[in-house]
């Protein structure tokens, strides 16, 4: 059994809802009406009353002069009736033989007037005339008469009380605009509603999305929202896509890094274990080489998972504060001995103390991979050189040597896993592939940005901050 969609179901209940108030609304304003043009009338012949019982008492008009005063009236075919408070007819200008005409105590008009001064009763038939009348009764306790004034309750009468009837057809008409906007109203969400179920199922189901039918949204807030979450979902589709192409070529890439020194140290030992004859000087070189490639692959291995935990597991790196000053410290004394060898200087100019929130092994591993790839490309009798400078809510710093730079079209793919300028002489040199990639990932995860380019004067210059 198909559910109804919940565009119907909202339209459904709106509309429910709005016609039981319009419904309501209509009625009570009919009645409102019916009951004013009531009160109207009422008031019209209480008036009347009134201005008869004045004649009366300044004498200006008798009883027998009522039928002319009647005549002269505006109000065709009234009914005009004196009553004495216990009941008894003194008058009427319709039935002449008043003598005869029943005791009007218990009539509910009468009633009324004796207790509340006035009172009225609608299309009540007349129990003299056997004709259905308006009456409206005044009661004079000075002059201790009951004036009760009465129009027949005929089809004119009964048409001039009822409603107004162009209302009603405004409100028809009203209902009418209101259904058919929300009835648009609510297909554009059903229709969204209905994309957004497409998009969800094919989405679980990982069919594709490019597809006609979920590109057609209402021009609307939530046509709006749908659009974006479906563009959202694409574009981490393809990020996703992306990813695994990078992860397949990383791991690529680190099987292929991985064989090289494993090839290598496999090789010299089936050398040595195969040769039987090799003298002493052969096999501690070859040891000595198979001790490089270990230390190598070592150095490999630590790079790759230093850049898996930072993916990974970042947020469980415990973080502290880091004083930047002592870790320039320590590599400048690790690395003396390789700067002294190709006779290079380390300048470093940096405040008294530099301190820094964030992981110590991250920050090392910036200023150490910086300083160790000055060591291998700048050259000899090279400067390197480190300064900083505070800036708002980050550190500023610079690290640059003179040496020969790297041509500008590598320049944007230094920070690339695995990239090499030159491949022969980066393995020659005993690097990784890795390092400039770290430095840049530890950056990232202290909030900071970095760029390189090459100086005027040659060499690279490093340009990060730290937050």
């Amino acid at each position: 059994m198909r559910r109804t969609s919940i565009g119907r179901r909202l339209y459904l209940s709106i509309m429910t809802i709005f016609l039981v108030f319009a419904v309501a609304f209509i009625a009570f304003q009919q009645q409102r009406e019916k009951e004013y043009k009531t009160g109207m009338l009422n008031l019209r012949l209480q008036l009347l009353n009134k201005q008869l019982a004045e004649d009366i008492a300044k004498e200006r008009l008798k009883a027998t002069d009522i039928d002319d005063y009647a005549k002269i009236l505006s109000l065709k075919g009234i009914r005009i009736t004196i009553i004495h408070p216990d009941g008894t007819v003194t008058f009427d200008n319709i039935q002449k033989n008043h003598q005869k005409m029943a005791n009007h105590r218990n009539r509910p008009e009468i009633i009324k007037a004796l207790k509340q001064g006035s009172g009225s009763t609608i299309d009540r038939k007349s129990k003299t005339l056997q004709h259905d009348y308006f009456y409206s009764a005044t009661y004079f306790p000075h002059q201790k008469i009951i004036i009760r004034s009465a129009l027949p309750y005929n089809d004119d009468l009964a048409l001039s009380l009822q409603a107004d009837q162009h209302f009603v057809w405004f409100a028809i008409v009203a209902i009418a605009l209101l259904t058919l906007i929300i009835y648009r109203f609510t297909q554009r969400l059903d229709k969204n509603i209905n994309n957004l179920q497409i998009f969800a199922k094919r989405a679980d189901s990982g069919e594709p999305l490019v597809t006609d039918d979920l590109v057609d949204f209402s021009a609307d807030e939530l046509g709006e929202i749908a659009e974006r979450i479906i563009k959202i979902y694409k574009r981490l589709q393809n990020t996703r896509k992306e990813q695994d192409l990078l992860k397949q070529q990383l791991t690529q890439n680190i099987s292929h890094e991985l064989k090289t020194p494993a090839a290598s140290i496999q090789g010299y030992l089936e050398t040595i274990l195969n040769n039987q004859q090799i003298n002493e000087t052969n096999k501690t070189l070859f040891l000595r080489r198979c001790y490089s490639q270990a230390e190598r692959l070592t150095a490999l291995l630590s790079d790759i998972s230093t850049l898996n935990r930072m993916d990974d597991a970042s947020g469980l790196m415990g973080e502290e504060w880091v004083n930047i000053n002592n870790i320039i410290d320590e590599i400048q004394k690790e690395t003396a001995l390789q700067i002294a060898e190709k006779k290079m200087q380390f300048d470093v100019f940096l405040p008294d103390s530099i301190d820094i929130y964030g992981v110590r092994n991250l920050l090392y591993s910036i200023f150490r991979n910086l300083t160790d790839n000055a060591i291998a490309y700048a050259g000899e009798a090279t400067t390197i050189t480190l300064w900083a400078e505070h800036s708002k809510d980050h550190w500023h710093f610079v690290f640059s040597d003179n040496g020969a730079g790297v041509p500008p079209q590598h320049l944007p793919r230094l920070f690339e896993r695995f990239y090499r300028i030159d491949k022969g002489r980066s393995r020659k040199l005993g690097g990784t592939g890795l390092g400039l990639a770290i430095v840049k990932n530890s950056v990232l995860q202290h909030g900071g940005t970095i760029n390189v380019r090459n100086n005027d004067g040659g060499g690279l210059h490093f340009d990060f901050t730290l937050k």
